[in-house]
């Protein structure tokens, strides 16, 4: 499918820059895009260029390690993302298929109740397809037309969001196999501090703030993305502290999870637009809030 965009030097720009576009950003680097693409990272490289060549603009930074978003490439990035999801739209009407709805979530879905919400859906819905997505941004799509409704590990702020506490999950501190503190049952926040903190200030659940004043991490490494997380403490760079579900979502050779025994636990809330509510919100949130209650 090809989108026709007139610019000085005559240029056009087509659908699948756009997805592969968005897929780097989502994957974090170009390797992991190709793979979630099923593409070379070559072909996923020369879609970005000839994106940016057609816009005029750069959209990503490159490094050898990882992918940023310049400027423009993040004002881009909500009209990218909102162009997928209608394409998709058209796509399923156009060979008459269900109706659909997105979940959104920015790290981790909902654990290991994610297996139980995809069996139990087919039965309350039996109309509607389900589909569950990452989408690296602070309201998991909605405010990009992604997503219906967003899993949330922050009460979510603002108006044009409405929100419903659906559970509780207990904090973790994930760290390198070989750290010291990975031979202990349990942590401490004060045990935590001691090294290096990877955190996510957009997207994760964690903050500075879940320390004491006198108690906080020297030091912070400041990551965008899961992946980039879980690299920094596989390397034992860093350490983290996230919640349960990401413990179910996420394992990975060289990282250890431990129960962070002094830290208050995090709520989990089921966020969707205030402006376009889903027919299915009551629904949703009854199924949901059910699933961690059992």
């Amino acid at each position: 499918m090809r989108f026709t965009h007139e610019y000085d030097g005559g240029m056009e720009w087509e659908l699948r820059q756009v997805r592969a576009f968005v897929a780097v950003v989502d994957a974090g680097t170009f390797t992991d895009a190709a793979i979630e693409l099923g593409s070379s990272q070559a072909a996923v490289s020369r879609a970005v260029a000839a994106l940016e060549t057609a816009l005029g603009s750069r959209l990503l930074e490159r490094s050898t390690r990882s992918v940023r978003l310049t400027p423009t490439g993040d004002r881009v990035l909500k009209s990218a993302r909102r162009m997928l999801a209608t394409a998709a739209d058209l796509e399923r009407e156009a060979h008459g298929g269900r109706d659909l709805v997105r979940i959104g979530y920015a790290w981790s879905a909902l654990g290991s109740h994610t297996n139980e919400l995809q069996k139990l859906w087919p039965s309350v819905f039996p109309t509607t397809e389900l589909r569950l997505a990452r989408v690296n941004s602070a309201t998991a799509g909605i405010a990009e037309g992604t997503s219906d409704f967003a899993i949330m590990r922050r009460k979510p702020e603002g108006p044009d969001l409405h929100h419903v506490q659906v559970g509780v999950e207990r904090r973790y501190c994930a760290l390198a196999a070989d750290d010291p503190l990975a031979a202990r049952r349990t942590v401490t926040l004060r045990q935590i501090a001691s090294a290096p903190l990877a955190i996510d200030l957009r997207t994760g659940s964690t903050r500075l703030d879940l320390w004491p004043d006198d108690a906080r991490p020297a030091e912070t490494v400041v990551i965008n993305d899961v992946d980039d997380w879980l690299t920094y403490i596989g390397s034992g760079a860093a350490r983290g502290v996230t919640t349960e579900a990401t413990t179910e979502q996420y394992r990975r050779h060289g990282v250890v999870y431990r129960p962070v025994r002094d830290a208050p636990a995090v709520a989990v809330f089921l966020a969707w637009s205030a402006t376009d509510t889903p027919a299915e919100s009551a629904a949703v949130v009854e199924l949901v809030t059910g699933l961690y209650r059992s």
